[in-house]
């Protein structure tokens, strides 16, 4: 996928997730989880460390090297993905108690995510 649709995708569940109550938590999750990644793509392909064909769906997925290279250019916004990534199937899946304060945590990190993510370089042609 195109770096300009990742961001566009990501903007769009941003929006949904704002409207969302802190009895949502879930869904604030899978939220963070779509929305993170959609960024951690936009930011990876606008660096040229990734190409349209190689996004990734979740850090879990990569290959070791593949993370590693990655991390080179975005290691902070690839932490924060991977936390609500990890956070997730607790919660999600789960029914560990704090999925109030997991769901927030994790709209916390879609923010810096999301404005890391901005700052990247302007997607290559």
């Amino acid at each position: 996928m195109k770096a300009e649709d990742h961001r566009i995708r990501a903007e769009r569940i941003e929006r949904s997730a704002a409207l969302l109550t802190d009895d949502d938590w879930e869904i604030k999750l899978e939220a963070a989880m779509l929305a993170g990644t959609h960024w951690a793509n936009y930011a990876l392909h606008c660096h040229g460390v990734s190409t349209e064909k190689e996004d990734i769906v979740h850090t879990s997925m990569c290959v070791v090297n593949t993370l590693r290279k990655y991390s080179i250019v975005e290691k902070e916004l690839l932490a924060q993905l991977d936390e609500i990534e990890e956070m997730r199937p607790i919660f999600v899946r789960g029914d560990a108690e704090g999925g109030r304060e997991a769901g927030a945590r994790a709209l916390v990190l879609l923010a810096a995510i999301g404005q890391r993510a901005r700052s990247a370089p302007t997607p290559y042609a």
